[in-house]
């Protein structure tokens, strides 16, 4: 493979010597994570630009070579607060953008997700936030008041909506479908469960063709049988790997905070200090392809939910996504075992 300029010109048989030479087993186009909050220790949910920079670069070495930073329910001020602080971040390439889950979301599917904080959407609001810029993603649960015209106002701004921490019905959720609802925020969790009466929003989402499902593949929010059954229901073209990694993810099991609560690491698994919700994961894009790959994916196909698919999502698969000549060199080189060796991002090396 040949590099210039930062992006692939030419994919073939070796030839002559290269500036770098690298030996792996396998080469994956570099991962693109949309819903994470955090890594490393560090967070991207309080709007510190350092702490956004080093989970960003966290992540980094575990092959997410594009992000969105994450962030939580929370009062109004503070998502203006981050989502301003962000947009150097993102001028810098960074940062992708922004992904704003809640909080026009569903009490009683909220997950980890802080209840003091959720509310109905207000669009006055919702456009304030939209006018800062950088804003690229908005989890809402339809079944809210004003879910819809949300949703149409969020399409109508070129931001992506989706479809989460919801107790919406079949009808309701293809309603925001109809609206221009593009994406299942990590499907099957903190939503209503499907019934064979009233098959609810899992079975709308995986059914549209215009979705694209998240899905968590840590073997704790999922288990490995439902993750496939997933994947092959929506197939890799509609499918997204993400981790929803919360700071703790490639820390030590302990005491952590997401969105102003107390979460508890335990074996790897990040849970509410008060209830037991699952609060994100401690997972890495990295960890996530192997999971997949070890429930019985092919790899090619994990390849394309890892990064083709979510690259295509945030309208970036003319730029990256695929090795391609043309494509920005960004790429993870892996090893027998699917462990990173080498993480490539615009064809230079990642520390």
């Amino acid at each position: 493979m040949r590099i210039r300029h930062g992006a692939i010109a030419d994919v073939g048989p070796a030839g002559r010597a290269r500036r770098f030479e690298y030996e792996a087993a396998w080469v994956l186009p570099g991962f693109v994570d949309l819903h994470v909050h955090g890594g490393g220790g560090h967070t991207f949910t309080t709007g510190d630009v350092a702490q956004a920079r080093a989970a960003a670069d966290f992540h980094a070495r575990h092959g997410t070579t594009t992000m969105l930073a994450s962030l939580v329910t929370a009062p109004f001020e503070l998502l203006r607060y981050a989502t301003a602080a962000y947009a150097p971040l993102i001028a810098e390439r960074v940062l992708e953008g922004v992904h704003v889950e809640g909080p026009y979301l569903s009490a009683a599917r909220c997950g980890a997700q802080n209840p003091a904080y959720l509310r109905d959407p207000d669009l006055a609001e919702l456009a304030a936030l939209l006018d800062l810029g950088g804003v690229r993603m908005v989890t809402i649960a339809p079944e809210r008041p004003g879910a819809l015209a949300a949703i149409e106002l969020l399409v109508a701004r070129g931001v992506i909506a989706a479809v989460g921490h919801t107790d919406a019905t079949y009808d309701q959720t293809r309603d925001a479908i109809g609206a221009g609802a593009g994406v299942a925020t990590h499907l099957c969790n903190a939503m209503r469960p499907i019934h064979h009466r009233e098959p609810g929003p899992i079975v709308a989402l995986l059914a549209s063709p215009d979705v694209v499902c998240e899905l968590i593949a840590d073997g704790v929010h999922l288990h490995d049988g439902t993750l496939r059954f997933a994947a092959d229901a929506a197939g890799a073209d509609r499918t997204a790997l993400v981790t929803d990694a919360m700071a703790a993810a490639g820390m030590p099991d302990g005491r952590y905070e997401l969105g102003g609560q107390v979460v508890d690491v335990d074996a790897g698994a990040a849970r509410l200090a008060d209830g037991g919700a699952i609060a994100g994961s401690t997972l890495t894009m990295d960890a996530a392809l192997r999971r997949a790959v070890h429930s019985g994916l092919g790899i090619a196909d994990v390849a394309r939910m890892a990064a083709t698919t979510p690259a295509r999502v945030l309208g970036l698969r003319h730029d990256r996504g695929a090795i391609e000549v043309g494509l920005r060199a960004d790429l993870v080189l892996l090893d027998d075992d699917l462990r990173v060796t080498t993480v490539l991002r615009g064809g230079d090396p990642v520390a």
